[in-house]
């Protein structure tokens, strides 16, 4: 009896431990979340101070909307070991920013550090055109890296000076572009990719049906891929004052390895110097010792003179791919919702639709294209931006816009749509799985005998029959927003992908241009003089974020409820082909 007494004492000793050490890691926790949000909604704006320096990091990968930073991703795991949310750097951070430093007469001018900066061809040109005019103000700027990047040299070549360190390197080697094929691998699983489609070169669903590019494809890659690099040499041609034939001789020599005395003999950079040295650079052209760096956090922290009228208007960001209800890009539900909000917004008098996007789902780009016109519709005019992509799903929801911008290495067309259904017959074979289908009607069962035996003729003709409805529908919704027959936008469309300058000449867009004369468009359509802005959807809140990671379901539920999402019905589809530009 004596021994199972103090059995119990020591059971109750360590369940009181337990119970301490619990209360001790919640408190914990709470101090921590509690000193994070202390640290979030404390913090007030930057005071810019006399000769101050905009150092603008060239790291990271360029998103379209910039988003509060998440204080509890690290702690709940959500981030890889070693990463941070410093990885991603919004593009309207990145412009407003540099916009500010133009403004603020205590900004003396501007360094580019570093040369890893991740963005697409349009985008890098943004920030190359806002740094070009904020050297209008007769301010300076100037480039230090270790290493260039080719798209990371396209930008900073606008600078005054540019310095890389004695062992760095410049990339200049042109433009190359590669895509994956799938289909050996799928014919060695047993697998056959039923492929429905419409337009020659709706070449998003070649990796599962070819080994190499169509023609077709090559074709228009090549195009576009020639111009976006004109676009690059005639531009550096004319800030480093390097003609385009020469620089094109240098991109043939594959300027990446070649010795960085040859840089400098080229004229692409201007000194080979250490980092210590940029501090010296910065005190001359400042003219004094206590200059003081303002990053891009504490810039973002900057106050801006930013009118704060009744009249607004409205820019909503649609940026990544098109899903119905989950992603992480343009998913259906939430736009809608953001759309309904602007709708609702008496204050709204415009709205600017700045879309970036390589299309996705067929549905879903018809139920933002109609939420669009129903804004239209209450008189609110709709001046679309187009970005890196608004091709295809991306396109469709900007065509019924009253004015559309594009930047001239936009990529955007690419009128098309096409369904991937998986047959998986052979795949069955080789493990030894039956199926036999029962059914009231003919076609009863063909949502599953579609993946599990393959379309017959008939089943084929009837999906066929499907999509091309689903074209003729894009091409109407074009036609009706471009002012334009709908046999000229089928002659278009086909599934090219068109350049921006191209997408101008043949009626798709408006006039080239950024987000600035978008703006400025809606507020001429609108009739406004004086107005101000509102953005949406609205920057993430953390603690949002925090209950999302806190959702019960695994990661491994997710994606065997995507699977069965996939087998169960085919995805009509309205997507490009987006090849990574390097």
């Amino acid at each position: 009896m004596i021994h199972v007494k103090n059995q119990n004492r020591k059971k109750n000793r360590g369940c009181l431990w337990t119970i301490i050490i619990c209360l001790i890691i919640y408190v914990g926790l709470c101090a921590s979340i509690g000193f994070m949000m202390g640290g979030m909604f404390s913090s007030g704006t930057t005071k810019v101070k006399d000769n101050s320096v905009y150092c603008l990091e060239m790291k990271g990968t360029v998103i379209e909307q910039a988003q509060e930073a998440n204080p509890f991703a690290s702690l709940m795991g959500s981030l890889p070991y070693g990463a941070s949310q410093e990885e991603t750097i919004g593009l309207d951070d990145i412009l407003s920013n540099i916009r500010a430093a133009k403004n603020n007469e205590k900004i003396k001018g501007i360094c580019l550090k570093g040369g890893a900066l991740s963005v697409a061809p349009a985008s890098a040109k943004a920030i190359r055109d806002a740094l070009a005019d904020f050297k209008q103000s007769g301010k300076w700027i100037i480039a230090y890296a270790d290493n260039y990047g080719q798209m990371n040299y396209y930008i900073v070549s606008v600078a005054d000076k540019i310095y890389l360190n004695p062992q760095g390197s410049v990339a200049w080697h042109g433009l190359g572009g590669a895509m994956g094929y799938y289909k050996r691998i799928l014919d060695k699983l047993g697998v056959e990719m039923q492929v429905l489609k419409v337009g020659t070169f709706k070449s998003a669903v070649e990796p599962y049906i070819r080994t190499s590019m169509s023609d077709a494809d090559r074709q228009q890659t090549e195009i576009y891929l020639h111009g976006i690099w004109d676009n690059m040499t005639a531009a550096v041609s004319e800030s480093r004052s390097i003609s385009v034939d020469k620089l094109n001789a240098y991109a043939d020599e594959y300027m990446d390895i070649q010795p960085q005395e040859k840089l400098l003999a080229y004229g692409l950079v201007d000194s080979l110097v250490y980092v210590q040295t940029i501090d010296s650079v910065l005190k001359d052209l400042t003219g004094t010792k206590d200059f003081k760096l303002l990053s891009h956090s504490k810039m973002n922290g900057v106050k801006r003179d930013d009118p704060d009228e009744e009249s607004k208007i409205a820019v909503v960001y649609a940026s990544g791919e098109i899903t119905d209800e989950s992603g992480n890009g343009i998913v259906a539900k939430e736009m809608l919702r953001t759309l309904r909000k602007v709708q609702k917004n008496e204050d709204v008098k415009a709205m600017v639709f700045r879309v970036n996007s390589p299309g996705g789902s067929a549905y879903a780009s018809e139920q933002i294209w109609h939420a669009v016109k129903l804004i239209q519709e209450q008189g609110i005019p709709v001046v679309v931006s187009m970005g890196d992509y608004a091709a295809s799903g991306g396109y469709y929801i900007s065509c019924e816009a009253d004015y559309i911008y594009a930047e001239p290495t936009t990529l955007t067309g690419s009128i098309g749509i096409f369904g991937l259904i998986p047959n998986i017959a052979k795949l069955r074979d080789k493990i030894g799985y039956d199926i036999d289908c029962v059914g009231t009607n003919k076609h009863a069962a063909m949502q599953s005998t579609m993946t599990m035996k393959g379309l017959d003729e008939t089943e084929r003709a009837m999906m066929q029959s499907m999509i091309e409805r689903g074209y003729d529908i894009f091409t109407s919704r074009c036609a009706e927003g471009r002012h334009m027959p709908q046999d000229e936008i089928k002659k278009i469309g086909e599934g090219r992908v068109w350049l921006g300058k191209d997408a101008l000449k043949l009626g798709l867009v408006d006039e080239l241009g950024n987000i600035d004369n978008a703006i400025a468009k809606a507020a001429e359509l609108a009739g406004l003089e004086k107005y101000s802005m509102a953005y949406y959807p609205a920057k993430k809140d953390p603690l949002d974020e925090l209950l999302k990671m806190l959702d019960n379901s695994t990661d491994e539920e997710k994606m065997v409820a995507k699977l069965r999402e996939l087998v169960k019905q085919p995805r009509i589809l309205m997507l490009a082909p987006v090849v990574e530009i390097k």
